[in-house]
């Protein structure tokens, strides 16, 4: 089936394909970011330079930004950046972790 955009839709068929394939690129996009946690996992010299709490906050910031630029509903990217950080901050750790004990 083609994905039409939004405002060509007609059919909920037609939406909910283009959700799925939507879902399918952001899906993409976050292994993509995930690849840039263990890049940086790997670059970090120590794992208390995991958590950055000033570089967690302008990430936050300027997906909020973005997110207002776009017309977004108000608070969406702030919830969402804080739990994807999070996320983020975890698995760096869990990396970091694991590439000092292979080493070992």
């Amino acid at each position: 089936m083609t994905v039409l955009p939004p405002e060509a839709c007609q059919t909920m068929v037609e939406v909910r394909a283009g959700v799925d394939a939507l879902d399918q690129e952001l899906v993409a996009l976050l292994a993509r970011r995930f690849g840039y946690m263990n890049a940086a996992a790997r670059i970090k010299p120590s794992r208390s330079d995991v958590r950055d709490e000033a570089r967690k906050a302008q990430v936050i910031a300027n997906a909020s930004a973005a997110a207002a630029a776009a017309g977004l509903p108000s608070g969406l990217a702030e919830n969402l950046w804080e739990a994807l950080v999070e996320a983020s901050i975890a698995h760096e750790l869990d990396r970091w972790d694991k590439l000092r004990t292979q080493v070992a």
